[in-house]
């Protein structure tokens, strides 16, 4: 995933100001292409987490976890080899209509259950040891890291095609103002950080689950290639097949939902047509 966004990235700004044609008007837009980069704060809904394996089947129930953006440097957040560590957003899009676009992007959240809490636990526990071992039926659990450690941290990916509206608000030959809003629809891809009554972690990326969501957005226009653009996106996660341990019968689910606010840096360009002979 980093390759394939450096590549594109760096093909795009090449391109750009070389073989690739002015966009059209800021009013016109249908046959240009976009891409940006950016970053978002995420948060979450209270979400009950069912954990199943060989000894252990149950559920805690409305835990609360957050967002973890990586705190602001420089080579942190644009040294190509670390690009991706904070959560970011990515996106490539095309405008088959003056007003309409679709496009791929990459959403990399991050999902961090907070320790320490008190949740109820419903379930049974066998053969661990004496500290977990038994039958619980709404009781209280804290839970300590030598209990349960539980993060999406590399990250809480949603993979994710959407379709867009979007309307000039105001325009001139340098500058644009416009809203745009749409809905999505993609493939969570995590790579879970789970400790889970001492069991080695499974530290792989994995097809987990789907999501949808909607999204509202200012874009802001500047010369017709670049824009700046604020984002709210708000959606429903829903992933059945969580692996968190190496033992691939150990799994987990969960579904919430989650609000998004993003910040992005984009370009528009056009890529020309073959000229007949």
């Amino acid at each position: 995933m980093k390759a394939l966004i450096i590549a594109l990235l760096m093909v795009t700004s090449f391109n750009l100001f070389g073989q690739f044609e002015f966009v059209k008007d800021n009013y016109y837009r249908k046959g240009n292409w976009f891409i940006y980069w950016g970053w978002n704060r995420a948060a979450y809904n209270t979400s009950d987490i069912h954990f199943k394996g060989d000894n252990y089947d149950f559920t805690l129930e409305n835990t609360i976890a957050k967002d973890r953006q990586s705190p602001f440097s420089v080579r942190t957040y644009f040294k190509p080899s670390s690009i991706t560590i904070p959560q970011y957003n990515f996106r490539i899009g095309y405008f088959f209509n003056d007003h309409y676009n679709v496009s791929l992007g990459a959403d990399h959240m991050k999902y961090v259950m907070q320790q320490d809490q008190i949740v109820k636990i419903n379930g049974t526990i066998s053969n661990t040891g004496p500290t977990y071992d038994g039958t619980y039926e709404n009781d209280d659990i804290k839970l300590t890291e030598d209990f349960l450690k539980f993060e999406h941290t590399d990250g809480l990916n949603y993979e994710n095609i959407e379709v867009r509206r979007f309307d000039v608000l105001f325009g001139r030959k340098f500058f644009s103002l416009a809203a745009n809003e749409g809905l999505g629809f993609g493939l969570l891809v995590p790579r879970t950080n789970t400790t889970l009554l001492n069991n080695a972690r499974y530290d792989e990326f994995h097809l987990a689950g789907y999501g949808f969501n909607a999204v509202l957005a200012l874009n802001a226009t500047f010369f017709k290639y670049f824009f700046i653009q604020s984002e709210w996106r708000g959606g429903f996660i829903h992933m059945p097949d969580i692996r968190t341990t190496m033992n691939e019968s150990d799994k987990a689910s969960q579904h919430f939902l989650f609000s998004q606010y993003n910040v992005v840096f984009g370009v528009n360009f056009r890529i020309p047509s073959k000229k007949a002979k």
